[in-house]
């Protein structure tokens, strides 16, 4: 093993950690507190950051916005067949799997599971996906309203477990908080390679919560 592969197993270490700091806080907010707070820490000093070296970002913190409590949600895991968009017409709109580089010639495959339904303001379903590898892991991008504007054009991630970006739940449920929404590391660099939201993870309301442009 590499010394690089070493520090990617250290980061995801760390962030596994971090997470389970923030499953276990006394509060929603408190959890936030504590997970802005340890990504400024590992993106300001961790050999595998994906921010450039001399990037402001590194000073400053990554900037967010603030925390709103009506934006959390626990919610069921609703069976992929019963999403309201027509595959039959439009097949391109939420497919079954997907083949996602991740690097030279390797690709993982991503499955979709299931879907959750966002509640008023939104009314709006986003697919959730399980990564077909060892292991496994749950897999939510999302691309909003603000994609482009106030958050990178590419989407946002919120849930990737794989990677320990786990916000907890139970075995019928997943814990949506759209506080943690946070940009994937191809926004801070092009040399990372990063799978973006399809079209069932993209709704037209903006979410003016998680991380945010500068």
């Amino acid at each position: 093993m590499s010394v690089a592969e070493l520090e990617l197993a250290d980061w995801r270490r760390q962030v596994n950690e971090l997470y389970a700091a923030i499953r276990n806080a006394e509060s929603p907010e408190a959890g936030h507190a504590t997970w802005r707070a340890g990504r400024d820490t590992l993106f300001r000093t961790h050999p595998q950051s994906s921010l450039p070296p001399g990037d402001p970002l590194r000073d400053t913190g990554l900037p967010y916005w603030p925390y709103d409590p009506s934006l959390r949600f626990e919610l069921p895991l609703l069976p992929a067949a019963d999403r309201a968009t027509d595959r039959s017409t439009d097949p391109a709109a939420a497919p079954e799997q997907m083949a996602v580089p991740t690097g030279g010639d390797e690709v993982t495959d991503l499955v979709r599971i299931g879907r959750v339904e966002l509640p008023e303001p939104f009314g709006a379903g986003l697919d959730v996906w399980w990564l077909a590898q060892y292991g496994g892991g749950l897999f939510l991008p999302l691309r909003d309203g603000t994609a482009g504007n106030g958050s990178y054009g590419g989407g946002r991630y919120l849930l990737d477990t794989a990677k320990g970006a786990d916000l907890g739940g139970s075995d019928t449920t997943l814990t949506i908080d759209l506080n943690f929404l946070y940009h994937p590391s191809c926004r801070y660099s092009p040399e990372w390679v990063c799978p973006l939201a399809p079209p069932g993870n993209t709704i037209s309301a903006a979410i003016r919560a998680g991380e945010r442009m500068p």
